[in-house]
């Protein structure tokens, strides 16, 4: 069974840009992923254009020479609709983060911001109940 997130990125005019993620949304494991291996402005938009994902990873290059699609996936590079499986490229467009979060964000939303932190959003809080808390502290809690 899937475990659906959204992964965004803040613009500096403050708009937001997301994709949709299948596999693996919860904290523990994209949340990690995200926060340990996508810190920079650069490798977020990198991955933002991807588009939709099937499952995020360390990784997002495939090296030269090596075959990476749908169905066949080499471990520890993410997998995206668009690029591995030639669908639609998918990536949504929000007015500003509170948007974002209020909006679909899956099971679990991710947003880097302009100031380059990652938020987290619950999405099985009710939207008008949900509120942003630091990927960091999310992970600090469940390490604890």
């Amino acid at each position: 069974m899937a475990t659906r997130s959204r992964i965004a990125i803040e613009n500096q005019d403050g708009t937001v840009r997301s994709i949709y993620c299948h596999f693996d949304g919860y904290p523990e494991n994209n949340g990690v992923i995200l926060f340990k291996n996508y810190q920079t402005q650069e490798k977020v938009e990198s991955l933002i254009s991807l588009g939709a994902l099937s499952s995020l990873h360390e990784e997002i290059e495939i090296p030269e020479g090596v075959i990476h699609d749908f169905n066949n996936q080499v471990k520890g590079i993410t997998v995206a609709y668009n690029r591995d499986r030639g669908e639609d490229l998918s990536i949504e467009e929000h007015e500003n983060a509170e948007e974002f979060m209020l909006g679909d964000v899956e099971e679990y939303g991710y947003l880097f911001t302009a100031a380059g932190e990652w938020l987290f959003v619950d999405g099985h809080v009710k939207a008008s109940g949900r509120e942003f808390q630091t990927l960091e502290s999310v992970l600090s809690k469940q390490i604890n």
